[in-house]
């Protein structure tokens, strides 16, 4: 009788044979499955909504169509159409949940020779991926709606969402977040080649250039299109004064702002600090020769003031090619996508590819910087434009893997970001909802760079209204100064910091550690900010009266803050019985503690013995519970 043997008492050998092919098909499989997947690129159009016109519910000439979005995100909406559109049909009506616009219809671009978009301006941020309903009413011969992600907010695959979440919720990360979020003030600078320009190109004022994009200082070469070895002179005669670093510390410190960022490479590509991966920096290409930013770094550290750098990492005019903008270009125009240019050399680009920058300048630089500056603090990055999903985690990865307690903002790209920025010169609004705590950062004029004719200065009263403001919601403010060619702060800038920095110093329990109260303001609506364009050509128009009030809180005590300097009594409405216990109240800077009473109405008490000028005050309620 024949038995076969047990696989266990097979000989050693044809045991070693077998577990060997084993082995190897495993691998072989692995090996095919990550070339596999390698080989599959995300796919933006998988978040794409198409509506076509013979699936729709029509009512004379209003088109509705139900349908889910896939991705919470920000979308675009486009009429795609065979025709040119005829006279009388170049406008349309949306209504998309509680949006409702109305806006006339424009030839965008072509797609595949026959087929016209027509985009509208107006974005819709969807936040969830509930059922929604769309109307459109016009009488255009069109094929199909589409709705599509804006370009600036691309959506990626999630593949790197998790090992993300994973570094971002360390405990390196966390402490290194929570020690942020009680900085709340910090000073931005803005710095380099184009400071000794100060907005101004052979006569001509940055203002009066004669091509598209920013009109801010730092913009300066991508302003006038100058090629990059003409622009390269600007490194010679670059040399500041020697006590830049010390007098810019000394200033942060004055204001009582607890960080400062500065750009250690702006989209110029020029280096402040020692680089081994280029030799277009502070000290092999100007006659300073010295690390500027190790140099402003230790002055840091010996003001207790914690230290970031600003990185442009998706742009570079210098040596980053165009971007990836050629590359991305081609992919859209298939789609019918408008692919922006702003930010891209495509006047004078390097010849070698965007990935070889990557490979060679960027994410070596952030090595050395990282290894430079061992108790950095975060890594401002800027400029992301065409950096893929991929590259913008590397970058986090990268900084994450050399040193977990440095945080990344959001910048870097595709979510991956510890924190969030609102946008330049930008301030939420007091309803809207953000998922990550978040910075707005501000200039002082209307310029982040030197421009020597923008006298346009924010005053302290304004500036401090703007960080109690976002101190209210719960927010950082980065403030910018742009120091000249020689390292000297404008003597208005400085002043009116200093200004706002008395306050500050004095009020500082309502400040620093705090926490957004249960309601941020009463009184007046809030002014926003929509951006460093909108401040120039609108200004600031607000007076604050002795009924505007704005809180933030810290353990059981609520900081209440005004901005007028009028005496007598006032009525806080947010702090009526049932809405706190009081036991105490006491006015900033005084050891005196006030006289009150609480009822149905609010708190009343009774202001006196204001300084002169005062910009305001802040008070301290202390609550029997938390």
């Amino acid at each position: 009788m024949n038995v076969t043997k047990p696989f266990f008492k097979m000989n050693p050998a044809r045991y070693i044979v077998v577990f060997t092919v084993l082995l190897v098909s495993i691998s072989c499989k692995k090996k095919i499955n990550t070339i596999t997947l390698n080989k599959v690129e995300f796919d933006q159009t998988n978040n794409w909504i198409l509506l076509e016109r013979t699936d729709v519910k029509k009512e004379n000439n209003t088109f509705s169509w139900n349908f889910k979005v896939k991705q919470p995100a920000e979308y675009v909406i486009q009429i795609v159409s065979n025709d040119e559109l005829s006279e009388g049909e170049n406008y349309a009506k949306v209504k998309i949940g509680a949006h409702e616009f109305k806006e006339s219809l424009s030839k965008n671009y072509v797609i595949n020779a026959t087929k016209i978009v027509s985009e509208f301006k107006n974005r819709i941020q969807f936040k969830n991926t509930e059922k929604q309903r769309i109307s459109i009413t016009t009488d255009a011969n069109f094929n199909k709606l589409r709705i599509i992600p804006h370009y600036k907010k691309p959506i990626g695959s999630g593949n790197y969402h998790q090992e993300w979440l994973t570094m971002h919720q360390s405990n390196e990360k966390q402490e290194a977040l929570k020690r942020f979020k009680e900085a709340k003030l910090g000073m931005f600078i803005h710095w380099g080649l184009y400071s000794q320009a100060g907005g101004i190109w052979k006569g001509t004022k940055i203002n009066n250039s004669p091509y598209p994009g920013p009109k801010v200082a730092e913009w300066l070469m991508y302003a006038f299109k100058i090629p990059r070895e003409e622009y390269k002179k600007l490194a010679k005669t670059f040399n500041p004064d020697k006590s830049f670093a010390k007098n810019i510390a000394k200033l942060a410190k004055d204001v009582g702002m607890k960080y400062i960022v500065i750009t250690s490479k702006h989209h110029d590509g020029f280096s402040l600090f020692n680089s081994k991966s280029s030799a277009y920096n502070m000290v092999d290409a100007t006659p300073y020769n010295a690390d500027i930013i190790k140099e402003l770094y230790d002055a840091c550290l010996k003001e207790g003031i914690d230290f970031g750098v600003y990185y442009s990492h998706g742009n570079d005019w210098m040596d980053g090619t165009d971007g990836n903008y050629a590359n991305v270009k081609k992919v859209n125009d298939s789609l019918g996508i408008y692919t922006h240019p702003t930010g891209k050399n495509l006047w004078n680009p390097t010849k070698n590819t965007h990935k070889e920058y990557l490979q060679n300048k960027a994410y070596p630089q952030i090595k050395e910087l990282l290894t430079l500056l061992p108790e950095l603090r975060l890594i401002w990055f800027d400029g992301t434009g065409f950096v893929t999903e991929k590259q913008a985690f590397n970058f986090y990865k990268l900084v994450y893997d050399i040193n977990p307690k440095v945080l990344v903002n959001r910048r870097v790209g595709y979510s991956f970001g510890d924190y969030l920025d609102a946008g330049d010169n930008k301030i939420p609004s007091a309803s809207e909802k953000l998922e990550k705590y978040w910075e707005t950062c501000g200039t002082t004029n209307n310029s982040w760079g030197y421009k020597s004719y923008d006298k346009d200065w924010k005053s302290p009263k304004e500036l401090l209204y703007y960080f109690v403001d976002i101190l209210s919601k719960g927010g950082n403010y980065l403030l910018n100064i742009g120091p000249d060619g020689k390292g000297n702060v404008p003597e208005t800038s400085a002043k009116n910091l200093r200004e706002m920095g008395k306050w500050i110093h004095q009020n500082a329990d309502a400040i620093y550690g705090t926490s957004r109260w249960k309601i941020p303001n009463e009184g007046q609506e809030e002014t926003l900010l929509e951006g460093t364009g909108h401040r120039a050509v609108k200004g600031f128009k607000r007076n604050f009266t002795s009924k505007d009030f704005w809180f933030t809180s810290k353990d059981n005590k609520v900081y209440v803050i005004s901005l007028s300097n009028t005496e007598g009594d006032i009525l806080i409405k947010s702090l009526r019985k049932g809405e706190g216990s009081v036991e105490q109240v006491k006015l900033l800077g005084s050891d005196k503690p006030l006289v009150w009473d609480q009822n149905k109405n609010g708190l009343k008490t009774t202001i006196t013995s204001l300084p002169i000028n005062s910009l305001g005050y802040a008070l301290e309620i202390t609550l029997k519970n938390k």
